[in-house]
C-alpha cells in the first residue's frame, strides 16, 4: 500500500475524481469516526479501501469534506485496528465523531 504524505493531502489541488465509497446501509453497528487531511474523492477512497479491510466491516462511507467516515460493521470495532487501517491510508484517525 502506498503511504500519502502530502500534508494529508494526495493531491493538493483538490481537483481528484469521486473515490469508490460504499453506500452506508444495511444492519449492524454503526459508528462515525472522524479523519484529518482527507481533501478528495481519492483520499475518500483510500480510506474506505483500508476500513473495509477491516474484518466484520460490511460499509465504509467516507466524506471528505466534512472529514467524516460512516463505518457498518457486525460488531463494534476495536478503536486502535481502525486506527491503523486509517494510518495505512495515510490519514489520522481523531477518533469518533
Amino acid at each position: 500500500m502506498t503511504t500519502e504524505t502530502n500534508s494529508g493531502s494526495c493531491c493538493g489541488t483538490g481537483s481528484c475524481g469521486s473515490g469508490a465509497t460504499a453506500d452506508v446501509q444495511g444492519v449492524g453497528v454503526t459508528t462515525v469516526y472522524k479523519v484529518s487531511g482527507m481533501t478528495c474523492g481519492h483520499c475518500e477512497g483510500a480510506v474506505s479501501q483500508e476500513i473495509s479491510a477491516l474484518d466484520g466491516v460490511t460499509a465504509v462511507k467516507a466524506v471528505a469534506t466534512t472529514g467524516e467516515v460512516t463505518v457498518i460493521s457486525a460488531a463494534p470495532l476495536d478503536e486502535e485496528a481502525v486506527r491503523a487501517a486509517v494510518d495505512e491510508a495515510g490519514y489520522e484517525l481523531v477518533g469518533q465523531a
